[in-house]
């Protein structure tokens, strides 16, 4: 497994993606049941918070959420193991959730389906962990630092809330990496030591938003 790059928790999780998001693709019913929407929720059905993101809107989002996810894995898988690569995953996915229905706890209506969350949860964990990894962006020919981009971000994902960019779910991808963030370094507080720079520069967005709800500019 070692020789293909990509560890076998990985595999499986990629593997448990395609499955359920082709399902849903096929089975309109099947989608409508597990997709996140606050109001089933809201009613007791809280298999939601979990099962919605293994949904996906279409092949190109799904291969986005997945190709991502193959590039950061195995840096959290290797500095963390199989095990606590699983904690983050899926903490940081019901944590993108669990902000997502805290923001959007009065429309009944609102829906959302998608990895992105648990996601951007390993892709902050995995920046945390070697937070002077370079990231290549497609429109920009020079290599970037992981916690510049962490931090740019997260600032973008605020604005994208404050102004309601698009239809994605800026706070779960917000509420993700924030669900990272945190289960990484309760996992491996050492990094506190070793990385605490970066540990205070990546909770700068963090704050950021804390003070905008406080003050009621995010509402």
């Amino acid at each position: 497994m070692d020789n293909l790059g990509i560890s076998l928790v990985t595999i499986i999780i990629i593997a448990a993606n395609v499955i359920i998001s082709f399902k849903g693709f096929d089975d309109r019913g099947f989608f409508e049941k597990y997709k996140f929407n606050v109001g089933s929720i809201k009613r007791g059905e809280h298999v939601r918070m979990l099962s919605s993101g293994f949904l996906h809107a279409d092949t190109t989002h799904l291969l986005f959420n997945m190709f991502t996810l193959y590039f950061f894995a195995d840096a959290v898988v290797a500095g963390l193991g199989n095990f606590h690569f699983i904690i983050i995953y899926f903490g940081s996915l019901i944590f993108g959730n669990l902000l997502s229905l805290y923001f959007h706890q009065n429309e009944y209506w609102y829906s959302a389906i998608g990895a992105s969350g648990a996601v951007t949860g390993i892709l902050y964990s995995a920046i945390l962990l070697q937070p002077d990894m370079s990231l290549y962006m497609f429109f920009i020919p020079i290599p970037i630092p992981g916690y510049v981009f962490g931090i740019g971000y997260l600032l973008y994902s605020i604005y994208g809330m404050k102004n309601k960019i698009g239809n994605i779910g800026h706070d779960a991808h917000f509420g993700g990496a924030v669900g990272g963030y945190v289960v990484t370094l309760l996992l491996m507080p050492s990094l506190f030591k070793t990385n605490l720079g970066y540990v205070g520069l990546l909770a700068i967005p963090i704050i950021i938003l804390f003070v905008l709800y406080k003050t009621g500019k995010l509402k």
